[in-house]
């Protein structure tokens, strides 16, 4: 019976060609517009979490502050400075800490040969901080473990600082003035893509030992703490601990708030959700909207056809066709329609999607041509899919009113009709 259905569907599709392929216009513009804006806000969430997440693996940045309460004694308005002792401290204190680093920064000008870039941060971190902070090397090494112990005046660069001083020479192994003293290249980074930061962006720092930044500056007190919890969910304990660890050795309250200023990556999470999913949200159903004004020139179409075929559906019932059946008849019809102008649509999603390629988002700001931070219109499988989910409810529903209607004629009044 579900076979004769589908068959009479198609008769009936094919009795009027012209009707039907303008009716299923209305449904292949809808799925392209789904299928392209899905596949767009995929997209653009994907480049703006990979943005964030460039800033590093979790990682905590503790800013030293003042005080504010006055624990055993101790005058409130105390600044709080990081050293040594603090990392041992944290290091001995806080078991859910993965890795913790001190950072110092300073600008004293880089140069190598008659070109010097003035206002580049110089960095003195500790080997963990490439890990934790995503510095990963397209040329030569991050700095180890072995530079730290023996004060080695070698550098690791990034992107851009690299192109000023090198344009498209190779840096590694070559020799740079750090505020006057020789330092070597190690490694370059490429241009990375990078919403947040401190400091400066790591397109435009330089990384050294901090024992070697002893040579340039005074390092006795670190600019900032970072950290790294054991794993991501234990972000807000690892802060706990960090803080405990600093207030007893430094004699202030650890309930302190204005003591230690930390951002952590969980801070921040919400806030990119609630813009990538919300964005993906409004255009889905903004394509929703458009198959949804394409559904419902298919349920007006298919009004049309009940009227014209009332004489039909009456002999139907009288030969003793039910309602079901005639309910059935109608929603194939529908449905046939919806998937066929589907199909097409989203094979024209497909033919749209390798013709336009990339859509300019960030990389122009980022002076990247690479096309990493821009929009690929890749259509996906789960895109297909949901564009799919969407074309059958929006069918069911444009089907159902003409079926139901079909249904409900009387037999006798239907012959009777002219």
């Amino acid at each position: 019976m579900l076979g004769q259905v589908i068959f009479e569907a198609w008769t009936a599709l094919r009795r009027n060609r012209v009707r039907s392929f303008l009716t299923m216009l209305g449904i292949v513009w809808g799925i392209v517009t789904v299928t392209l804006l899905i596949a767009y806000g995929n997209s653009f969430r994907s480049i703006l979490v990979n943005g964030f997440d460039a800033f590093g693996k979790s990682v905590v940045i503790a800013w030293p502050q003042q005080t504010s309460e006055q624990p055993g004694g101790q005058k409130a308005g105390k600044k709080v400075l990081l050293e040594q002792a603090d990392l041992d401290m944290v290091k001995a204190n806080a078991p859910l800490v993965k890795h913790v680093c001190l950072e110092t920064v300073k600008r004293p000008g880089i140069s190598y040969g008659d070109r010097m870039v003035g206002t580049a941060a110089v960095r003195g971190v500790c080997p963990e901080y490439g890990e934790m902070r995503n510095e990963v090397p397209s040329e030569g090494r991050w700095i180890n473990s072995s530079d730290e112990l023996e004060r080695r005046r070698v550098c690791f660069m990034g992107g851009r600082i690299r192109e000023q001083l090198f344009s498209g020479r190779p840096a590694v192994g070559e020799t740079v003035l750090i505020g006057g003293v020789r330092f070597t290249v190690i490694g370059v980074m490429q241009r990375k893509i990078q919403l947040s930061n401190y400091f400066s962006s790591d397109d435009q720092s330089v990384w050294i030992p901090y024992s070697a930044a002893g040579d340039l500056w005074n390092t006795r007190y670190a600019a900032v703490m970072l950290f790294q919890p054991i794993a991501p969910q234990f972000e807000k304990r690892a802060m706990a601990q960090v803080l405990a660890a600093l207030a007893t050795r430094q004699q202030f309250s650890p309930t302190d708030p204005k003591a230690l200023q930390m951002f952590g990556r969980d801070e921040f999470r919400p806030i990119i959700d609630g813009i990538t999913i919300g964005l993906e949200v409004l255009l889905t159903f903004i394509g929703t909207l458009t198959l949804g004004i394409g559904g419902v020139g298919v349920m007006n179409i298919m009004l049309v056809s009940v009227d014209e075929r009332i004489r039909e559906i009456g002999l139907r019932r009288a030969l003793g066709a039910k309602k079901l059946h005639i309910r059935m008849q109608f929603l194939a019809e529908t449905l046939m329609i919806m998937l066929l102008g589907g199909a097409i649509g989203i094979i024209l999603s497909y033919a749209i999607a390798a013709l336009v390629g990339t859509v300019p988002l960030m990389g122009p700001l980022f002076e990247d041509d690479s096309g990493k931070a821009d929009i690929h219109l890749h259509i996906s499988l789960m895109t297909v899919f949901i564009s799919s989910l969407v074309l059958l409810l929006v069918g069911v529903l444009s089907g159902m009113v003409p079926a139901l209607r079909a249904s409900k004629l009387d037999p006798v009044e239907a012959l009777r009709y002219e």
